[in-house]
Order: C-alpha cells, then sequence, then structure tokens
C-alpha cells in the first residue's frame, strides 16, 4: 500500500567562501548544507493543527510570530515549547553539512549556486530513497532561498535534483512561515548545527537526537571539531 510523505527541508549558512563568520550577518559560513524534517504518519493534519495552535497561543500570550517560529530569533521559552512539541511529533531528522574550506575548486567555480545544489543533490539522493518506497507519493517542500534575485535560479536547482531521484516526488517550494514543518525542519537544524559546532543547545539531546537518523559531513569538519 503507498504512502503519503512529506519532506520538509530548510538550508543553513551562506554561499560565500570568503570572510570571517559573522553572527550578526556577513562573512563566509562555516558551513552549508540542508536539514529536512520527513513526517511519515497517517496523522500529518494533526501535526499542523498543533502548531497552528502553538503559534496561536503564543499571540494570546502578546508574543507576535507573524513570521512563524525561528530558532534562532526565537525566545528561551518560545524554544521550550516548540522543542517539546517538536519531541511530541517525533519527525525523522537529517542533517548535511559542507565544509565550505574543502569544496572542490570546480564547485567554486562554477558559483555560488553550485554550492547550493550540490548540497542539496548530496542530502536529497540519499535521504529519498531511505525514507520513501517506489510507489509512495513523495512531497519534497523546500524553503524559498535567496534574494529575489536568485530565488528563481534556487528554485530550478532543487526541481533538477528532484527529477534526478528516482521516487514519485512532488515538489513544492514555499516560504518558511507559511509552513510548520519548514519551521520544524529549521529548529531540528538549528538544534543540530550547534551540536555540530559544539555549542550549548540543552534541546538537542532530548528532543532532536532520538530522532535524528543522519549527521552527514561529506566533506569533513575542522581539525578542532
Amino acid at each position: 500500500m503507498s504512502r503519503r510523505i512529506y519532506l520538509y527541508a530548510d538550508e543553513t549558512g551562506n554561499l560565500d567562501y570568503k570572510g570571517s563568520p559573522n553572527p550578526k550577518g556577513g562573512g563566509a559560513s562555516t558551513y552549508f548544507g540542508f536539514g529536512t524534517a520527513t513526517f511519515d504518519t497517517a496523522r500529518h493534519g494533526d501535526d499542523l493543527i498543533e502548531g497552528l495552535h502553538l503559534r496561536a497561543s503564543r499571540s494570546k500570550e502578546g508574543i507576535s510570530l507573524a513570521r512563524g517560529f525561528h530558532a534562532v530569533d526565537d525566545s528561551a521559552k518560545t524554544r521550550n515549547e516548540m522543542f517539546s512539541l517538536i519531541k511530541s511529533q517525533a519527525p525523522r531528522f537529517d542533517t548535511t553539512f559542507l565544509y565550505k574550506a574543502n569544496a572542490y575548486p570546480y564547485v567554486k567555480a562554477d558559483g555560488p549556486l553550485r554550492l547550493y545544489k550540490m548540497a542539496w543533490f548530496l542530502h536529497l539522493k540519499k535521504i529519498a530513497l531511505q525514507v520513501s518506497r517506489p510507489d509512495d507519493e513523495l512531497y519534497v517542500v523546500v524553503a524559498e532561498f535567496g534574494t529575489k534575485q536568485i530565488r528563481k535560479a534556487a528554485s530550478e536547482a532543487v526541481a533538477e535534483v528532484c527529477d534526478q531521484i528516482s521516487r514519485n516526488i512532488t515538489l513544492c517550494v514555499w516560504t518558511a512561515q507559511s509552513s510548520w514543518g519548514l519551521q520544524v525542519a529549521d529548529y531540528g537544524l538549528w538544534a543540530v548545527q550547534r551540536h555540530l559546532e559544539g555549542k550549548k543547545c540543552t534541546w538537542f539531546e532530548p528532543c532532536i537526537k532520538p530522532t535524528l537518523s543522519t549527521l552527514l559531513t561529506p566533506w569533513g569538519r575542522p581539525e578542532n571539531h
């Protein structure tokens, strides 16, 4: 019997190679990568309603989440509630981080979107085959990326990779604030990256690690990691 599976994908980092990383923006991030949250359940509609209720409850308490949940910006209280619900829903998490210092010369030479496409390909080619069977319906929901100038090219790169995967894929490119699943993917990716980089994240062990299936670093890691 075929299943309907939802795989939500968010990215981390920027496409720059030069300049030191700056938490406030600018400079080259250490990694560029993707994280996915996969919901393989007949009750995924309930997951969405629970996310809606949590978002609305924050407004009831005077905290506006007009653009939804975003781990890097949310308060500790909001993170606590969000991670608690993620733990309850227990989607499968998968992550792929490309250490940009080890990028192949041809990837750099082909321009920034080659890095984006490469990261997406290395991630999806493995994960899509692991989370679905050939007769399943696999909905791949990817967060919009970049400025208006490169958004179309990024979407085309995502679509081209999906076409190479031997699965029944329906691609959706949505804004993060429009999708509960994308916000879950953002939270999972944020927690895994903090763990990867040796930064404190009290939510990783209890809420994300139990359903984290892969943490891939195909281009290696800095020597001090």
